[in-house]
């Protein structure tokens, strides 16, 4: 975004400057001007983007009675940053037994010390030791495994089996106090159908409160 912010302010006056004083180096100018809008608006809208749409919160539901897990998932396409296809939020289901955390530890060349961690959940193939999906559970492995731990937990023990500190959430957070579009990001809305599948047992269809 900064960089379309410069383009549009130093670099298209100097095109149209150009176009006075030199016709032909002026056609070149606008080229390259052209060019350079044309890429900074395709790498820069995705984020502009998500920043508008991305909801509040991704929550993750454990439901022990059909041993599954439903992801609240926002998806984005970077290639195709105008289109529908491939961006909203998709929400999928998965056998708990199919389900393994993956960790993830990169050194990159970054001001604040380079160490980037994530905790990923991979989805195999039912039967195969094939991943099939990976998605997003947080970004510090030590709170990583005790998510995990307690998912682990509850899918095998129930909830009198979590430790007392451990309360459910009762609201969605407004934002993060950093990024003011957070403030203004779509609430979670589970369609009606996995809403309902997700919070019941599979035979008598009431609704789980543990």
């Amino acid at each position: 975004m900064i960089i379309l912010i410069y383009t549009m302010v130093f670099i298209v006056p100097d095109i149209f400057t150009s176009l006075l004083d030199d016709w032909q180096s002026g056609i070149e100018i606008t080229t390259i001007g052209l060019i350079i809008v044309t890429l900074s608006t395709w790498a820069f809208f995705p984020l502009f983007r998500m920043d508008l749409r991305l909801p509040r919160d991704e929550p993750i539901r454990f439901n022990r009675a059909r041993q599954k897990v439903y992801f609240y998932e926002y998806r984005f396409d970077r290639l195709y940053p105008f289109g529908s296809k491939g961006w909203g939020v998709n929400p999928v289901a998965y056998d708990w037994a199919d389900l393994t955390a993956e960790v993830y530890r990169v050194y990159a060349p970054m001001g604040y010390g380079g160490l980037i961690e994530n905790v990923m959940i991979s989805v195999r193939k039912t039967g195969t030791e094939e991943v099939i999906e990976r998605l997003f559970l947080c970004d510090d492995i030590e709170q990583g495994k005790q998510y995990w731990a307690l998912a682990r937990l509850y899918m095998q023990s129930g909830y009198d089996a979590l430790p007392d500190s451990i309360s459910a959430l009762q609201d969605q957070k407004v934002g993060n106090g950093l990024n003011p579009m957070r403030y203004l990001a779509p609430k979670v809305r589970w369609p009606a159908e996995i809403d309902l599948e997700s919070r019941s047992a599979p035979t008598t269809g009431s609704f789980l409160n543990r």
